[in-house]
Formats: C-alpha cells, sequence, structure tokens
C-alpha cells in the first residue's frame, strides 16, 4: 500500500484539475456575451489571485481599452497591483468564427483559445508569469460570464504540470470608475 500512494495522489490531484463545465452548457444563456463588442472603449476590472489553499496573495485593478476593427480586437490592459508594481498586456484577439477567437499577447505562449456561447466564454492559454525576478510557464483556464448592467465575473484557475496552483478572480465593470481610484493599499511613506 505504501508504493501505491504517491500514484493515488497523482490520480487524485489530477481529477481535481478537470473541470466538468462545458460552453456549450451555456448556449441558451443570457444576456449574450461578445467580447468584441463588451470589450470595445473603457473598463475596468478589480481582482485577486488566491494561492492553491485559498489565501489571498494579490490584489489589483485593471483598466483596459479596447479597440474592434471589425476582425481583431486590440485590447490594452494595464494593471496596477496593490504592492505599487504596474505591468501592461497588450492582446491582439481575432474572431476566427461563430463564437471562437484566438488571442496573442507577448507573454502568451503560442495562441490563447476561446470560445463563446450565450452569456460565457472559455478562455485558455499559456502564460510566461513574472515571480519575483524570473518568469515560469503556467496555464490559464479562464471561465467569463457576462452579467445584467454590464457586469462580467471571470473566474481563472492557474496551473502548473496540470497541478491547480491558485486562482484569480476578476469582476469587470463598462465605463467604471476613472483611472485615479486605482487600488491602493500600500504603505503610506514614513
Amino acid at each position: 500500500m505504501p508504493r501505491a500512494l504517491p500514484y493515488l495522489l497523482v490520480v487524485l490531484l489530477s481529477l481535481g484539475a478537470c473541470s466538468s463545465m462545458k460552453i456549450d452548457d451555456f448556449a441558451e444563456t443570457r444576456p449574450v456575451f461578445s467580447p468584441e463588442v463588451y470589450f470595445a472603449g473603457q473598463s475596468r476590472a478589480w481582482g485577486m489571485f488566491q494561492d492553491r489553499f485559498g489565501n489571498l496573495k494579490r490584489e489589483f485593478t485593471v483598466d483596459l481599452q479596447g479597440d474592434w476593427d471589425g476582425t481583431t480586437l486590440t485590447l490594452t490592459e494595464d494593471f496596477d497591483y496593490s504592492d505599487g508594481e504596474k505591468e501592461q498586456r497588450i492582446w491582439r484577439i481575432t474572431k476566427t468564427g461563430d463564437g471562437t477567437y484566438d488571442g496573442r499577447a507577448d507573454d502568451v505562449v503560442g495562441v490563447a483559445k476561446g470560445f463563446a456561447r450565450g452569456n460565457a466564454l472559455n478562455w485558455s492559454y499559456d502564460l510566461m508569469l513574472k515571480v519575483g525576478d524570473s518568469r515560469i510557464k503556467v496555464r490559464f483556464d479562464d471561465w467569463m460570464f457576462l452579467q445584467p448592467d454590464g457586469v462580467l465575473i471571470n473566474k481563472a484557475d492557474v496551473s502548473k504540470f496540470g497541478i491547480t496552483i491558485g486562482t484569480v478572480t476578476l469582476f469587470f465593470k463598462k465605463d467604471a470608475l476613472p483611472k485615479e481610484s486605482s487600488l491602493d493599499r500600500r504603505k503610506p511613506a514614513a
């Protein structure tokens, strides 16, 4: 039995990383979420990262500017972390079919794939995540759900080698607060 324990742990961890949600389950839900429509113009998001044990590790806001040219959505994300760090990611998202999307960004490895049905979008990609002074390759499995009044809820499982290492939760709002009201929980200067 002791020799089987490591194999049992690998199987249990693998099962925990599997999602039973399927994008087609949301085909009849409303309001309909079209990323190219929702993200055109300005929006704002408030988010947090929790480790695999549920411990809050980081909070942030994101100011977004989207430009849709009929084929490609260029989405500029300006991150403002509660510890004072700032980061920018520029997505180039192409609509490839009815409810299908490809996305590229400088820190994304390969091509992100998105599938939208009803009020939901499933967005999956590998990202070179900055950790300290280095970068590690992690997998993001995002599920976005459009709610009434322009609120978008995003839950992303972050994994490495198929094992969930944390969760990112974001809430988006169209035409939200101006940039000056960014989350700022830094300690005041002494």
